[in-house]
């Protein structure tokens, strides 16, 4: 049955390493925020504009303003201080070798391209290029395209498989890849076939997810609140091979709502609720997610990065116990917030087949997964 002396003991080490990082990304990134360098920038005393000819910075046909770093001379010999407040235009062009632009940088999306960051206008979107709420990099029934060899402890080895993905339909907000703000509407949908190795491949079972979440970020935090259906169909091989044509007719319509923060820009943790109003099949209406991830943004694009995770799965069908899932490997991430990771799987506890839901699995194995 689920080791709760190792769940345990998982999330102690968790708990410290959530401490660790935030220690190392604040000594890395000491400065990051648009208030930490208008604060600095108040300290210089103030040095009022003089009165000079017309500003050759001025568009008369935009009204756009490009202003030089504090301290560089304007036309006319004056010297220009930038005040706490003061805003720039999001056309401002490149002065001294620094673009006051909002937005991050796509190869370093943590670095500032300016001592100014400001907030980027919010837009409506349709099939935007991200998602706001990413799927969960240790659940084993997200939506994404991924396949992993795993060796069950006395049931053999097998080929379980992750055949989906998903993608944004609408968003107000903004355009970031990287950190997202704003509201969206997304579809997303997967199968989840499982092999038997030993059995020439036979298709023991398979799962099918359908899903609508619509969901949120602002700042640290993020939500997200929607319906999935889950239905589970025991493979034609496996009655064949074992002579039986009995099958567990499991289905769940469910309401979902999940919550997640950002310790730092690369360190969530999450939890989440789901009740199904249908359920057949021995399925119950209660299911709780619950972990926690380090995946770098920062990293460089070609070399990536190293990430690990931790999900924990509980089901009311079997008294609120579930499984432990842990991965720890290396990852790449795209242009467009698009993260392929590949590394080592844990699993300890009920299997997430859910022909097999009551059937305990402890598995190790190695994995691919692509992650929209």
């Amino acid at each position: 049955m689920f080791d709760r002396g190792k769940f345990i003991l998982a999330a102690a080490l968790l708990l410290l390493t959530a401490n660790w990082t935030c220690a190392v990304r604040g000594q890395q990134y000491p400065s990051t925020s648009a208030a930490s360098n208008v604060d600095s920038l108040s300290s210089l005393p103030d040095q009022p504009l003089q009165s000079s000819p017309p500003n050759p910075l001025i568009s008369a046909d935009t009204g756009s303003t490009t202003i030089a770093p504090s301290g560089e001379s304007l036309p006319g010999g004056t010297t220009h201080v930038l005040p706490s407040g003061d805003m720039l235009s999001r056309d401002a062009q490149p002065v001294g070798g620094i673009d006051f632009r909002a937005g991050g940088n796509a190869a370093n999306p943590m670095a500032l391209e300016s001592p100014f960051v400001f907030g980027e206008a919010w837009t409506w979107q349709v099939l935007p290029d991200s998602i706001l709420y990413k799927s969960y990099l240790a659940g084993n029934h997200e939506s994404r395209f991924g396949t992993q060899i795993v060796s069950i402890d006395k049931l053999g080895n097998f080929w379980d498989a992750t055949l989906g993905g998903r993608a944004g339909i609408l968003r107000y907000g903004t355009t970031d890849p990287y950190e997202p703000q704003g509201y969206q509407l997304d579809i997303e949908g997967a199968a989840f076939p499982r092999l038997n190795l030993h059995y020439q491949r036979d298709l023991e079972s398979v799962d099918f997810r359908f899903g609508v979440p619509l969901t949120m970020r602002r700042g640290a935090w993020q939500t997200k609140f929607g319906y999935y259906h889950l239905s589970s169909h025991l493979g034609d091989e496996y009655m064949i091979t074992h002579g039986s044509l009995t099958r567990l007719n499991y289905v769940r319509e469910t309401i979902m709502l999940g919550l997640g923060v950002f310790l730092n820009p690369n360190f969530r943790l999450y939890g989440e609720v789901d009740y199904a109003f249908i359920v057949d099949g021995s399925a119950k209406p209660w299911e709780f997610q619950f972990g926690a991830e380090y995946s770098p943004l920062d990293a460089p694009r070609f070399r990536g990065a190293p990430f690990f995770a931790v999900n924990g799965h509980l089901h009311q069908e079997v008294n609120y116990s579930g499984s432990l899932t842990a991965q720890i490997g290396w990852q790449w991430r795209g242009r467009t917030g698009h993260l392929l990771r590949t590394g080592f799987q844990y699993f300890n506890g009920l299997s997430e087949q859910a022909q097999f839901f009551d059937q305990f699995e402890q598995q190790y194995g190695w994995g691919v997964w692509y992650d929209f």
